[in-house]
């Protein structure tokens, strides 16, 4: 729910011995694609089965065994470029990329490299205090995911479960477009709720189903870009940062000493906090890329392009404008709000309930807090919109005061309950009554004598009273009435 905050120019440059230095910074993102079959078989891809349950002969890579493509795959990428205003090829090609590992049966990977299903696009992302950056996307394509390798369940055996062996994934490829760890954390997570919004990966990555290939290298300011290492398989968003930070001052380190960068692939130990290497980094002639002669090329007609294009839903960007136009709530709310679709949909259900920009201020500030406090999603809320538009409305109209506000979201998020029946049963009805409230104002005034003399030499004293006075009416005064009657009572 946490929104990003302003990065100044200057903080991008890191320091070091000989100047400042620049990061430059790309990312891999892969992207489980949310569809109930492989990408060239019918195995399930349900996540937590027993291990080799979800394995069709497919999967397994048995002898004579064809692949079939699963259409909803290619219409899930199609609607993801279309989320980040890329270009959609209308023909694309299947590739075999060869390496081995033991837990890719085929010995290789079907992907898309020279073809790929979308083109060039751009993500705006916000950075804070009005600042954005475009990151360009170079390329999306499908691939299949490989199995898992397991070492920690015998001191001498690995295993391998290839339930996840053949499922589909985007791989969303950024341009260097990024400087900084807050940029490359701020692109995920904008990438991230598109991608929730549009529905085509619901990007759990404690599941896996959202992960990154961190592509860093450092130079100067204005120099040419430097060599680049990639960091695989980085499963986080604090992790990302933390492992982007890590590896610019490790290559920072080793060029201030006269070395040179190695083209590699290394992998981040946020544990130790360091990166490692793991191997010399591959280039694609190294995989021995060929078109996959089991696949024609794959054809789409730009009728169903334009038919999925008028079937997504209201994309981030645009729901954040129109809650600007309609509701009158700042950007940077406006940015909280839009960061996941069910908090958005949350919002607009409260706002219609009562005023919009103190809506924002309850969704925001008592909801989300208590939310995250609690590790609680929004979609398992105690509180309803319902239940809280009733409360702001309450407020609203001068049933309740602010504080009393916050006593019965406390009655709402624990009890449950109407609100409004809430407040007429328990007595929590705010006191309108200019006769009560001067009767309360008096005690407090006669009780503090020292006060008053004070309070009229110094006005802003005023301030004490009114909370003297709140707390001997319980919360219940309207604290417009207590001021006009304190500063008539007091002569200021």
């Amino acid at each position: 729910m946490n929104a990003p905050s302003k990065i100044p120019a200057s903080s991008k440059l890191i320091a070091g011995a000989t100047g400042d230095w620049e990061i430059v910074i790309g990312l891999e993102i892969h992207a489980q694609v949310t569809s109930e079959a492989k990408l060239f078989s019918g195995s399930s891809t349900g996540f937590g089965a027993s291990p080799n349950s979800h394995v069709s002969l497919v999967d397994a890579a048995m002898p004579g065994m064809l692949p079939v493509l699963n259409h909803e795959c290619v219409r899930q990428a199609i609607r993801t470029g279309l989320g980040v205003k890329a270009q959609i090829n209308l023909t694309s090609t299947f590739d075999r990329k060869n390496y081995f590992y033991p837990d890719l049966p085929q010995g290789y990977q079907i992907s898309q490299y020279k073809s790929p299903i979308v083109g060039e696009g751009v993500v705006i992302v916000d950075m804070g205090e009005g600042e954005q950056i475009s990151v360009g996307i170079e390329r999306i394509h499908l691939e299949q995911d490989a199995g898992k390798s397991i070492h920690d369940q015998d001191p001498r055996l690995s295993f391998v479960d290839l339930n996840r062996s053949g499922v589909a994934l985007m791989e969303i490829v950024s341009k260097p477009d990024m400087r900084s760890s807050d940029e490359a954390k701020a692109y995920v997570t904008k990438l991230r709720t598109i991608l929730r919004y549009i529905g085509s990966c619901d990007g759990d990555m404690d599941k896996g189903n959202l992960r990154a290939d961190v592509n860093v290298s450092v130079r100067k300011p204005g120099a040419p870009f430097g060599t680049r290492c990639e960091i695989k398989n980085v499963n986080s968003i604090r992790f990302i940062g933390q492992a982007i930070e890590t590896e610019a001052r490790r290559q920072i380190e080793i060029l201030e000493d006269g070395g040179a960068i190695d083209q590699e692939t290394r992998l981040f130990d946020p544990v130790k906090g360091e990166t490692r290497a793991m191997r010399s980094k591959e280039e694609a002639h190294d995989y021995r890329y060929f078109p996959d002669p089991d696949l024609l090329p794959l054809v789409v007609e730009q009728s169903e392009v334009d038919e999925l294009a008028a079937g997504l839903p209201e994309l981030p960007d645009d729901k954040k404008a129109r809650f600007i136009r309609d509701y009158g709530v700042t950007p940077y709310d406006a940015m909280v709000l839009t960061l996941e679709r069910e908090s958005a949909d949350f919002f607009e259900q409260v706002a219609k309930r009562g005023d919009p920009k103190t809506a924002a201020n309850w969704v925001i500030n008592e909801l989300f807090g208590r939310l995250n406090k609690d590790g609680t999603p929004i979609t398992e809320s105690p509180v309803s919109a319902a239940q809280l538009g009733g409360l702001v409305k309450l407020v609203a109209d001068g049933t309740i005061s602010g504080k009393i506000a916050k006593d019965l979201f406390e009655i709402l998020w624990t009890e449950g309950g109407d609100p409004r029946e809430l407040v007429e049963s328990r007595g929590l009805k705010q006191v309108t009554d200019t006769g009560a409230i001067e009767k309360v104002v008096d005690e407090v005034i006669a009780a503090n004598p020292d006060k008053v003399e004070q309070a009229k030499a110094k006005p802003t004293l005023a301030g004490w009273f009114v909370g003297q006075v709140m707390k001997a009416s319980g919360g219940k005064a309207n604290p417009q009435a207590v001021n006009d009657i304190l500063k008539r009572k007091l002569g200021i």
